[in-house]
């Protein structure tokens, strides 16, 4: 099975409300990680927990952008919407997994858990997502600085197959650890973390002169995005502009 086709029966197996269903896309003896909660679940242990799941979900789960993958690897991005399959909103999540076979030895899923935000908002202690990752803050800026390098020196943010896992592994760190340095150290997911790198370099190619600026096709590939709509999404999440926009309106003030 290719990996779009794995992701598709994935996704829609959540849709579906199916506990079995997305429990049969781990090979046997595979596991379900599901970082913030820092649950480990074999098949039998995730059909437990998603039969009280689906209990009480209503989201429907989209993907976005497009599906990474390597030589056993698959990564791609989701959204959950609380108000079914044509709602806006709602909350962003990674997965990234580790393939065995046609089934997946590992999935590791990453979100910003609602709940957990919410009872930090109100002020209780409820305990922390990272709370047994052990991370320690000298540990954390370790891992910041060697990121900052990684990003501003090496630029390895240009590599359109760049994914939490591959970093983490060129930073010689643990994925939770590195997840873990972003979230608390910047404030945002692996993907936006990435994104603003290549956004900052899309606009400074973007500001050249208007006869030797390459199109915006030709920019998103540049800077490592694998489509348009993708670097679209990104560009204006960062600027309020579409690439377009911002390249018009810096060129008219050069003017």
């Amino acid at each position: 099975m290719v990996s779009a086709d794995f992701v598709a029966s994935y996704i829609d197996a959540w849709n579906q409300h199916d506990p079995a269903g997305v429990a049969e896309h781990l090979a046997k003896g595979g596991t379900y990680f599901d970082i913030p909660t820092q649950q480990q679940m074999n098949r039998d242990d995730l059909v437990r927990h998603l039969k009280q799941y689906f209990a009480n979900d209503t989201n429907y789960y989209t993907l976005v952008g497009e599906v990474l993958s390597g030589e056993s690897s698959i990564a791609f991005q989701y959204r959950a919407c609380p108000d079914g399959e044509n709602g806006e909103g709602g909350w962003m999540g990674a997965e990234f997994i580790t393939m065995d076979g046609e089934g997946a030895g590992l999935i590791e899923d990453y979100y910003r858990d609602p709940e957990l935000v919410s009872r930090r908002r109100s002020g209780e202690a409820s305990g922390s997502r990272y709370a047994k990752s052990g991370l320690n803050p000298a540990a954390r800026q370790a891992v910041l600085t060697r990121l900052l390098d990684a990003m501003e020196k090496e630029q390895l943010f240009l590599d359109s197959h760049l994914s939490l896992p591959e970093l983490a592994t060129r930073l010689g760190c643990s994925i939770n650890h590195l997840s873990q340095a972003i979230n608390e150290g910047h404030g945002v997911s692996f993907f936006d973390f990435i994104n603003r790198y290549r956004v900052q370099e899309a606009t400074n190619i973007l500001v050249q002169d208007e006869r030797a600026s390459p199109s915006i096709l030709d920019v998103a590939l540049a800077v490592g995005f694998n489509s348009t709509s993708t670097f679209y999404a990104a560009f204006k999440k960062s600027t309020g502009l579409t690439p377009a926009q911002y390249r018009r309106e810096s060129l008219n003030e050069k003017k």
